[in-house]
């Protein structure tokens, strides 16, 4: 059997920056939005509990006051 390969371990952002999730950073939030408008799951971003609680709390904030899209424009 081949050996599975252990990928290195993504860290948080917001943790190596000391910086918390806001909704009015629509340059790091849009980020963690597919092209789609879906928020990308933690396993794949890297983003610890805590602050991806934090980071779609501040998605949902800015799609409300239209600072993001809740989908993307070729897609309607």
């Amino acid at each position: 059997m081949a050996m599975a390969r252990r990928r290195a371990k993504k860290v948080c952002w917001f943790e190596q920056n000391k910086v918390e999730p806001d909704y009015k950073d629509i340059r790091i939030i849009s980020r963690y939005v597919t092209e789609r408008g879906k928020i990308v799951p933690r396993r794949l971003s890297g983003v610890t509990a805590k602050n991806q609680r934090k980071l779609a709390t501040a998605i949902k904030r800015a799609r409300h006051l239209g600072l993001l899209p809740f989908v993307s424009q070729n897609i309607k």
